[in-house]
């Protein structure tokens, strides 16, 4: 399922979410220049530096470097790892640049369409200060998670999506009656559906669970690269945290549940 939009206009033009928006773009258009690809993302050199590498928050001090040799990451003070990492950000900062770096640009157009969708009407609700705060401690619950489920894990973990997890919760808390205009893929076929947020949201949710639970019992290292954890972190973040940060919702939603005003294909 991918949304479309959604029926809640703003009272104020979202400036934040389009910073962010602008923002990650331009990271991406840098981590190209640095050497990626527009399908792949960052050179695998640039994911591992800016990439937040759980393995160097549980042992403070100790960084890793990608083996060129091999494709590998080796960290400082694992078994027959001698010699020092290249220099490397501080860990601190990684937690806060791989919120902006991306795998390519699926990665990063899926993260945005998100992100404008749900982010603008989570904007509105707060005002702008409280939301870069909301936005930044939503991608550091989805890390820190993260980091919970696989404290030894030495795969650098990119992307906005934890953060945007959070932006998805608190919606869901506040904004349930929503209308979600929705692709949905039928195998082969496609149709264009109007949703409750509340449904839309809920089955997301449900699927990180069950990826994520998929991912720790499969003996191989399920997943396909992508850390559902950080996105449950950040999305129960984000609906436990709203009503701190939320300092206004509209109310009289009498259009919430309209007739439908899209064609169902």
């Amino acid at each position: 399922m991918f949304p479309i939009k959604d029926n809640i206009p703003t009272l104020r033009t979202a400036w934040v979410t389009v910073a962010l928006i602008v923002a990650n773009v331009v990271v991406f258009l840098l981590e190209i220049r640095a050497g990626g690809s527009i399908g792949g993302g960052p050179s695998a050199t640039e994911g591992v530096r800016y990439g937040f590498i759980p393995y160097e928050l549980t042992h403070p001090g100790d960084h890793c470097e990608l083996l060129r040799a091999t494709g590998e990451v080796a960290c400082e003070g694992q078994p027959r790892v001698t010699g020092q990492a290249a220099p490397q950000p501080a860990t601190w900062l990684t937690l806060f640049t791989a919120m902006f770096t991306h795998g390519g640009i699926v990665h990063l157009g899926g993260n945005m369409l998100f992100l404008w969708i749900f982010g603008n009407n989570v904007e509105d609700s707060m005002g702008r200060v409280r939301y870069v705060v909301f936005y930044l401690l939503g991608g550091l619950a989805a890390s820190a998670l993260q980091v919970a489920v696989n404290p030894d894990s030495t795969v650098p973990n990119i992307g906005a999506s934890g953060a945007i997890a959070a932006v998805l919760g608190g919606y869901l808390v506040l904004y349930p009656r929503a209308r979600v205009l929705t692709l949905v893929f039928l195998i082969v076929f496609f149709t264009f559906l109007e949703l409750p947020a509340i449904f839309f949201l809920v089955i997301w949710f449900g699927q990180q669970v069950l990826f994520g639970v998929v991912g720790l019992t499969n003996p191989a290292g399920g997943g396909g690269g992508v850390a559902y954890f950080a996105h449950i972190g950040g999305f129960v973040f984000g609906a436990l945290a709203i009503r701190l940060f939320a300092k206004r919702v509209k109310s009289g939603y009498g259009w919430h549940d309209p007739a439908p005003r899209y064609p169902v294909y």
